[in-house]
């Protein structure tokens, strides 16, 4: 069974006056994605930017986006509807009728560094309805140990199909602490079956990477998650951030996953018309 290795190339905080080469337009991210594919890389994490590097969830923008990575690769999308903290809501939810093949559902509100991360329990349910009603992949972002059994509570209803698929996020200011224990915690609570992988903010990433893939998860790979290589060194690109979570997985002995596989590992509804 092979590894998943997901690209995540912008996110909705860092700008390039942090790192030049994160890339904010859709061409730029386009660009990124379809290295990062060829690098192995089987799914991409995409957050969409304005021309002023904001986070958006302009449906113009996002279909462009779309559009430019399905002309360069067959890597399969994931549309972030987290999108940004000052971003509402209604505004996020309204990109899964864009029809990705996957999308992020975040189950609660939290503290999120110096903001606020807002997703009111009773528009997540109706958000992760839609989502099965269209058949699109919920990718489930856990900050804390209550988001677990939040995701569960919505399973529980019927409003996400198996096999369930977490990222277990560690690192941000507001959630879980990026540690070895709160890393074994969440996976050790996972619901048989599961799919997950970690995503490990800033210093964090590359230790807890290698301790995820060595625990029987997937990775993700990005200036999304870190701006830097290795100390005082910027990432010259999401591809060699990429290619540090190709060689850990390769040391590891574990082989890559392909886009077939990567679709029947995460259960993935047939595309519809």
């Amino acid at each position: 069974m092979g590894v998943v290795i997901t690209v995540a190339p912008t996110g909705p905080i860092a700008t390039k006056a942090d790192n030049p080469h994160l890339p904010t337009s859709p061409e730029e991210i386009a660009e990124a994605v379809a290295d990062a594919y060829q690098a192995g890389a089987s799914v991409a994490h995409i957050h969409l930017r304005d021309e002023r590097q904001r986070p958006t969830a302009d449906l113009d923008i996002a279909r462009r986006t779309m559009d430019l990575i399905e002309a360069r690769c067959p890597i399969l999308i994931q549309l972030s509807t987290g999108v940004g903290l000052s971003v509402p809501f209604e505004e996020r939810e309204r990109l899964v009728e864009l029809r990705p093949r996957m999308a992020t559902l975040n189950p609660c509100s939290m503290s999120f560094g110096d903001g606020e991360f807002r997703n009111p329990p009773d528009k997540v349910r109706r958000l992760a309805a839609r989502m099965r009603e269209l058949g699109i992949k919920p990718e489930l972002e856990i900050y804390d140990t209550g988001h677990l059994e939040a995701c569960l509570r919505l399973w529980k209803e019927g409003l996400l199909a198996e096999p369930l698929q977490f990222s277990l996020v560690l690192g941000v200011r507001g959630g879980m602490a990026a540690t070895a224990d709160n890393l074994l915690t969440m996976v050790r609570r996972l619901p048989p079956g599961a799919i997950w992988q970690v995503i490990a903010i800033g210093r964090h990433n590359l230790p807890l990477t290698a301790m995820g893939l060595a625990l029987g998860g997937n990775a993700r790979a990005g200036l999304e998650d870190t701006l830097h290589l290795r100390k005082d060194e910027l990432a010259p690109g999401n591809r060699s951030l990429v290619d540090r979570a190709v060689t850990l997985a390769h040391d590891l002995d574990l082989p890559l996953a392909g886009i077939e596989e990567t679709e029947q590992l995460l259960g993935l509804p047939d595309r519809k018309s």
